[in-house]
């Protein structure tokens, strides 16, 4: 088995083909949505795929070590997360092919007028050891 993160992204992926932000949906639509993402989750569970998910919250800062005896930096010049990432969800599957159909159903959920959003979803493999620094390359 194989973990694999699927990201759920607000914007940096390509638009959507149902590409109505959440906070133009009607309350119907948006339970609509949760719903299915809960389903979603609900079987992966009872087939031993679903690890973790969880949505976010809007709030959220960058931090950063600023030096001995100094505040951390809590803000950059940076698109923040918050902004672009919407949730997630952390598989355990058997294969690379198996994450890209379960993110390929993600993407279905449904959005503005109970229509499939088909977002597009970042899928990630979890590193199964830590690379070996003799095969990194930093350019």
């Amino acid at each position: 088995m194989a973990k694999y993160l699927l990201l759920k992204h607000y914007r940096g992926a390509p638009a959507a083909v149902n590409d109505v932000p959440m906070d133009q949906w009607t309350p119907q639509e948006i339970s609509a949505h949760v719903q299915y993402m809960q389903d979603f989750a609900d079987r992966l569970e009872k087939t031993g795929e679903l690890v973790d998910s969880q949505a976010l919250a809007s709030e959220g800062s960058w931090v950063r070590y600023d030096g001995e005896g100094r505040p951390p930096v809590t803000d950059g010049p940076f698109a923040e997360t918050k902004d672009l990432i919407a949730g997630w969800m952390v598989i355990d599957v058997d294969s690379h092919e198996r994450a890209v159909e379960l993110a390929g159903e993600l993407s279905a959920a449904p959005g503005a007028g109970g229509k499939p959003i088909h977002e597009w979803l970042e899928v990630r493999p979890f590193l199964a050891a830590a690379p070996n620094v003799t095969e990194c390359s930093f350019k």
